[in-house]
This record gives structure tokens, sequence and C-alpha cells, in this order.
């Protein structure tokens, strides 16, 4: 699929083949079983390895702002984006949507199961390789009509995005998912979701926000 993307003020379209949605990529161990424990909560089973690679269908990805879910079990995750074209690696802010529901008989199915919104801004990876550690990520939720934080992080919880890379097999025409942060207050759906990534160095940021719009489940 073709994506258009603004790089530097420029338009860029990029071609994507494949998508890679890294879990469990917590640098900190503690992290990761906190990660691991919480889902437990919800009746998820734990990963077979650590950090594991989920691969979903390329077309999953979308830059609409709404997307559709069937029943009210999904939730968003703010996370980075790597994607490598011709030879270059770009960097960006996306929402690895999964359906919760789901996710308790299988996580690889669930990762397929709904759209994963990306944002249509990227950065060059080689401008800012050499500060990863200090990129800030935020996501806000709407709860009860009210805007709450509900993803708070720094990219120095997440694994080196190279080691990362090395392990899924980062080829040309890939997007990578690089993993994401606890919930402020436990993984819970919403309908509207809002994503920050922030450099501190270049004063940059890059912007998300969708809507959920649920479809009856039906048996």
């Amino acid at each position: 699929m073709d994506f258009t993307f603004n790089v530097a003020g420029k338009s860029v379209v990029l071609i994507v083949k494949s998508v890679v949605v890294a879990g469990w990529t917590a640098r900190d161990a503690d992290a990761v079983q906190h990660h691991i424990d919480e889902l437990a909560d919800l009746g998820i089973a734990p990963p077979s390895q650590i950090p594991l690679y989920y691969r979903v269908a390329h077309t999953l990805l979308t830059q609409n702002d709404t997307i559709e879910v069937l029943g009210d079990g999904s939730s968003g995750e703010v996370e980075p984006l790597l994607i490598k074209s011709n030879g270059k690696t770009y960097f960006g802010l996306a929402s690895d949507h999964t359906d919760r529901d789901l996710e308790v008989h299988s996580v690889a199915a669930s990762k397929q199961a709904c759209a994963k919104p990306i944002a249509d801004a990227l950065w060059d990876f080689d401008e800012i390789k050499d500060h990863l550690d200090d990129i800030t990520l935020k996501c806000w939720i709407k709860e009860n009509g009210h805007e709450i934080l509900y993803q708070d992080g720094t990219l120095s919880s997440i694994r080196p995005l190279a080691e990362l890379c090395e392990g899924a097999g980062f080829s040309d025409g890939t997007a990578m998912f690089c993993g994401t942060f606890p919930a402020i207050g436990g993984v819970r759906p919403a309908n509207s979701y809002r994503m920050e990534m922030s450099d501190p160095t270049s004063g940059k940021a890059i912007a998300l926000s969708y809507g959920v719009s649920t479809l009856p489940l039906i048996s």
C-alpha cells in the first residue's frame, strides 16, 4: 500500500508491504512483568518469548480519523513507528489498536482484528537516532466526557530500536510498531484517542488523533 507523509515539510509517498508489531519491548524487566500482570488480569496468557514479533496485514494501516471495531472490547496504545523504504528509515507515531476480548484467546489474532492508525507525518530517523531516549510519547483518552492522560513515557523505557529492528528482520517496505507503556489506571476501551510524540532537542512534535466507531456484536 502507498501512504503519503509529511517529512520536513515535503510530501513523501512510501510503500508498505509488511507490518510487524513488536511486543513486550520494555527495557526494564519489572516493567515487562507489570504489563504481563496487567494483561493477565484480563485473562491474557504471557508471551512465549520476549520481545515477541507479531505479523499483521499491511492493509490494516490507516490514516483515517475514525476506525470501526466489533464490540466494545478494544483499546489503543501509543507507539513509536519505524518505516523502511528505498533503503531509508523513517520515524513516526502510531496506535496498536487491539481487540482485548479476542486477546484472551489469541494475541496474534487480536492484533489482526483492528485497524492500526498511523500519523501522517514522519521524521528522518538519521536526524534523531543520537537522542532517541529523550523522545516522549503521550496518549489521552476521553472518559466520562473528560480527556484524561492514559499513557506517558520516553523511549528510554523501550528496548533500543536498532535491537528491535535486528530481531524483527526489518527489511525494505516494512513498518514496525515498537512497543508501548503501561496504561495509567489499567488497560480499558475508549471512543476517542489523542496522541503526541515530542522531541525536546528540536522542539518538533507529531500528533495523532482518532475516534472509534463500535459495530454491534450479532450472534
